[in-house]
């Protein structure tokens, strides 16, 4: 994961890492984005990709990888989306979509991301479902690499090669999990429905600036898990919700 206006050096980390990653029979994740995502992908076409839809899985997203979603499908390669076939991707869909990239990998990789990225919300993510989540380090002068290094700073664990995420996850790859990984299960509305405001108004007056658990914001609501999730996605993405340790919110 990472920017999508990623530098020279970025990329070329990205590709090492996931031709590393590759050679030790692990499979990439990612969002098919332009940049870091895209690098990642080219990089893994031999040993095998995984492409993450925002929208329909007939809807490729940016268009100009079209060309690499088919090389991608060609190689063995796969891509998948929880929405339904034809459905136009918007702002909102793509922090819903990190969170299945979050939940099918064992780890999560940032190179490089800004403060707002939405690859920091796939990192929250990944915490918040027991994955490992790893960092590339940056140069502190580069605002791609802003976000990336305060994960370093609230301890992502640094990557600088492909052997520091193996090492780290092949403990992990030695047993089976007791469960497979699970996703929030859509509403009766399916998987494009929307909360309504009163919705909304209601996970807003469950918050404050006391850190509060997800959980007790679906008790005080009464709404269902997967609204109250997509409410709160939504005020992350706004900038309106730190996230604490625990599964726990609170309004900036």
């Amino acid at each position: 994961m990472g920017a999508r206006n990623a530098s020279v050096a970025g990329r070329k980390m990205a590709a090492i890492l996931a031709r590393g990653l590759g050679d030790a029979e692990l499979a990439v994740v990612s969002g098919l984005a332009r940049g870091i995502d895209a690098a990642a992908h080219e990089a893994a076409l031999a040993s095998g990709t995984i492409a993450v839809f925002a929208g329909g899985i007939d809807k490729v997203y940016p268009p100009e990888n079209a060309e690499l979603l088919e090389r991608i499908l060609e190689a063995g390669g796969c891509a998948i989306s929880e929405m339904r076939i034809g459905w136009e991707p918007r702002a909102r869909d793509f922090p819903r979509r990190n969170r299945i990239i979050a939940a099918t990998a064992i780890a999560t990789v940032v190179v490089e991301a800004a403060e707002r990225s939405g690859s920091l919300i796939t990192a929250r993510m990944a915490l918040e479902q027991n994955r490992e989540v790893f960092a590339v380090p940056g140069s502190p002068l580069d605002p791609r690499a802003a976000g990336s290094n305060n994960l370093i700073k609230q301890g992502a664990r640094m990557v600088t090669r492909a052997a520091d995420v193996i090492d780290a996850v092949a403990p992990m790859l030695d047993r089976q999990p007791e469960t497979p990984p699970t996703f929030a299960a859509p509403s009766s509305g399916g998987a494009d429905a929307e909360p309504a405001d009163s919705d909304r108004d209601r996970v807003l007056e469950a918050l404050g600036p006391t850190p509060v658990e997800v959980d007790e914001i679906i008790r005080f609501t009464g709404l269902p898990a997967r609204t109250v999730h997509v409410v709160l996605l939504e005020l992350d993405l706004a900038g309106r919700v730190e996230r604490h340790a625990g599964q726990r919110v609170s309004l900036r």
